[in-house]
């Protein structure tokens, strides 16, 4: 006679919420890093360059993003280390962390569009440059990579706000120690009876002394 057992199937509703919890997941980590990244790259490049009159003659001069405002850099170091933090945190932790996140993209968006027509750092180069401090830069134009840093911006921006929607059900890195940083307690050894050879040899594979005082 052949017994025929039936395996339960996940409910669709669980499955559903599995799949939508792994997707969510590596689309933040995604876009999260890779924003990061994007902003980054972009303060390193040339954001505007124009003129300056120096000695009778036009001076070429050109600032990075960094020279225009170190905001988005710094918020990209600070969502980068959120990102990471999302899942070493649970709860309330994971709720204000994965905020934390999605405000550094939100940070690092206003400020690249606001130093993307930003001409103050030429200005302070063009007066070092003549020794004039009420010198201005002739000829100003900008770049495309502010607006490079404002697309990093918003990939964190969205890794934050999935972290907000589905945080919640993604899993967390599991600690070795309680939260007062001391150590769990190790199960106890059982006792070893010396009448039961199958004690005595499960002791010797574990590396116990059957023959020793009681671990206990």
């Amino acid at each position: 006679m052949v017994y025929v057992t039936a395996v339960p199937h996940p409910r669709p509703e669980a499955a559903a919420s599995a799949r939508s919890s792994r997707r969510s997941l590596a689309v933040a980590l995604l876009s999260g890093a890779l924003g990061a990244a994007v902003a980054l790259l972009a303060t390193r490049q040339r954001w505007s360059e124009g003129t300056a009159t120096v000695a009778g003659g036009d001076f070429p001069l050109t600032v990075k993003g960094s020279d225009v405002t170190g905001v988005p850099a710094a918020l990209a170091i600070v969502g980068l280390a959120a990102l990471v933090a999302v899942f070493a945190v649970r709860k309330a932790g994971r709720l204000l962390v994965s905020a934390l996140l999605a405000l550094s993209g939100a940070g690092i968006v206003a400020a690249a569009l606001l130093g993307a027509s930003d001409g103050s750092a030429l200005d302070e180069k063009a007066a070092q440059a003549s020794g004039d401090t009420s010198a201005a830069v002739a000829a100003l134009s900008h770049t495309a990579w502010p607006y490079v840093a404002a697309a990093g911006g918003a990939l964190i921006l969205l890794a934050g706000l999935l972290a907000l929607r589905y945080g919640g059900l993604w899993p967390a890195m599991s600690g070795r120690y309680e939260r007062n940083g001391t150590p769990r307690p190790r199960r106890a050894a059982p006792a070893v009876d010396p009448d039961r050879p199958e004690d005595i040899w499960k002791a010797l594979d574990r590396g116990e002394d059957p023959t020793g005082p009681d671990p206990a």
